[in-house]
């Protein structure tokens, strides 16, 4: 297979993924019936936009709302309020959405439904500090909390307990209401409290998890908040909780869902695809050590996979920044990788987020292949102190090897995938 062959079939996998998970095809077949009293919407992420305008779409009876999308990822709706804010460290703007959300679903019914619509990013989109805490306390908890290594999982559970409006808190708000909540998954298991923090759905963590998380990461914490913390009024809404007894919850599309898409594209070209996991995580460039020794185990002796094979993967790696590059965790990963793999003939990858921004850059990821290293050190650019640096950014940007997709107003986590080729 010439490059040109392969880089083309790598990019139409991963566009494949991204529109696996568009709302438009999915959303509709999730609807409860009408209600007797109000419908109403909200929602927060960087689908919720889209996610708004699918329901508009599908719903015939009267309808109102307010959803919370990243700027830029705004689709218009007719019905249904639109805001955008700041994604991923929280801004005013996300700040008093949070605070308007909240007085809206003020004051509901049994008779009423409230539709939750719910995706990857609303942890930052949806801001409303407890009590004793500030926006600017959230704004810098949250960079640290980004830059710790620290997975998903544990960052969400620290959001939570700063939060009045997440770990089911907002879906106390809303009772006796029913609630629908339709998640488009973006974590690693797909489990619902940690998508956008679940503003939605009961929380089993505690006050002590967050505590635990933030020494474990050594995070700079100010003191007040710490005491906040250790109050009762941090603490979320738990399973049991009599104000929330009916809420459905339906996945309508997920990791797993965009990997068997991108498979389907390298099937057709004839290619047997292996999907090594949907919940990956872990340090990106230990990630990429890994998958590029199962890629040259592969390439050089078929043991593994035979030989022309398509290796999938998702999830959600993490980065520690500690070099004065601008991170990224999908062009580290594929950074390690290229250096693990050495310029291995045949050997082409892949990795992006699906929701076109990798880490804090309007960058969804990048590509590599057998030269990329080779095409480096002439430009005078060391690979290895890219890496150092946390430079994946600068690095693939300086080859031409950047992916760029524009705001994809979807998520469901990380897309990487390695071409096996000869």
């Amino acid at each position: 297979m010439q490059a040109e062959q392969a880089r083309a079939l790598l990019h139409d996998m991963f566009q494949a993924a991204i529109d696996a998970a568009q709302p438009s095809g999915t959303l509709a077949q999730y609807l409860p019936p009408p209600p007797k009293g109000r419908t109403i919407v909200i929602g927060a992420g960087k689908a919720s936009a889209a996610m708004a305008n699918a329901f508009e779409a599908a719903w015939e009876g009267p309808v109102e709302g307010l959803v919370v999308t990243r700027y830029g990822y705004a689709v218009e709706c007719s019905r249904i309020e639109i805001v955008e804010a700041a994604h991923p460290v929280p801004d005013t703007a996300g700040h008093r959405a949070a605070r308007r959300m909240m007085e809206l679903v003020a004051n509901l019914t049994a008779d009423d439904l409230v539709i939750c619509l719910i995706s990857g990013g609303g942890s930052s989109l949806l801001p409303l500090p407890l009590a004793g805490i500030s926006l600017e306390d959230k704004q810098a908890i949250n960079q640290a909390l980004l830059k710790s290594g620290a997975t998903i999982s544990e960052m969400n559970c620290v959001r939570r307990h700063l939060s009045t409006i997440k770990g089911g808190r907002l879906a106390a708000a809303c009772h006796p209401a029913r609630i629908c909540n339709l998640l488009l998954s973006d974590v690693p298991g797909d489990d619902p409290i940690d998508i956008a923090s679940g503003p939605t759905v009961p929380d089993p963590t505690t006050c002590a998890d967050a505590v635990a998380i933030i020494r474990r990461y050594s995070i700079d914490v100010p003191a007040h908040v710490m005491t906040v913390l250790a109050s009762d009024a941090a603490e979320t809404i738990k399973p049991g909780d009599p104000r929330l007894p009916d809420i459905r919850t339906s996945l309508i599309a997920t990791p797993r869902m965009a990997l068997q898409a991108a498979s389907r594209v390298a099937e057709r070209a004839g290619i047997p695809v292996h999907i090594l996991g949907d919940a990956i995580e872990g340090e990106a460039r230990d990630v990429g050590k890994v998958m590029g020794a199962l890629a040259l185990e592969t390439a050089r002796h078929g043991q593994l996979f035979q030989v022309p094979c398509v290796l999938l993967s998702g999830g959600e790696t993490t980065v520690t920044v500690r070099g004065n590059g601008r991170g990224g965790r999908n062009v580290e990963y594929l950074l390690s990788l290229a250096l693990t793999l050495r310029g291995e003939p045949g050997v082409y990858a892949i990795a992006g987020d699906t929701d076109g921004v990798d880490g804090q850059e309007e960058i969804a990821g990048a590509i590599a292949g057998p030269d990329t290293l080779e095409r480096a050190w002439r430009l005078g650019i060391r690979p290895q102190d890219a890496l150092s640096a946390n430079d994946g950014h600068g690095f693939f940007e300086a080859l031409g090897d950047a992916v760029i997709t524009g705001p994809t107003r979807t998520n469901v986590n990380d897309f990487r995938a390695i071409l096996i080729a000869r």
